[in-house]
């Protein structure tokens, strides 16, 4: 089976937030490749990546950066694969609002769903979504795991009012 999501990042010290969505696609059985592609470093591969993926049979992409946040806003300028922004904030970041809102404040014609602040988890399962939509094995994974959601709450809920 081919990769059918693209998690790449600014950096790698990035890594430890989007090791997250990584882990989520794991979990449904979604293959997945990860790179490391600067936008401001290494435009060239930014270009070449972005312009390829879908070719290569990625279905969408996962793009994390911190500071100015330029990856995911550039990839989805040229990928015609939905694109799912993570800002991390990163040392150089001003509380992560700068990463925020370089990737929520896209021009029209240009969207990037945008999760929160290191919110790689909620990427991966948005990524898993988006694959669902034509995948109904996918789809029942999805199912199940919202209702492990709601499992999870009831018993926590439940422990909450014994322990009082």
């Amino acid at each position: 089976m081919g990769k059918k999501i693209s998690i790449v990042m600014g950096s790698d010290s990035d890594w430890n937030v989007m090791k997250a969505a990584a882990d989520i696609l794991d979990t449904f059985d979604i293959a997945y490749e990860v790179d490391v592609v600067s936008a401001h470093r290494t435009p060239e591969k930014l270009y070449e990546f972005a312009t390829n993926a879908h070719t290569r049979g990625i279905r969408a992409i996962i793009a994390g950066a911190g500071g100015a946040a330029h990856l995911p806003g550039m990839v989805a300028a040229i990928s015609p694969l939905p694109v799912i922004g993570v800002p991390v904030k990163s040392r150089n970041s001003i509380d992560g609002w700068d990463s925020v809102l370089s990737i929520l404040q896209m021009p029209g014609g240009v969207p990037v769903a945008t999760v929160a602040l290191n919110g790689a988890k909620n990427a991966g399962i948005l990524a898993a979504q988006i694959i669902a939509a034509g995948d109904d094995a996918i789809l029942d994974k999805i199912i199940q795991y919202k209702q492990t959601l709601k499992e999870q709450v009831a018993a926590k809920a439940e422990k909450l009012k014994t322990d009082m």
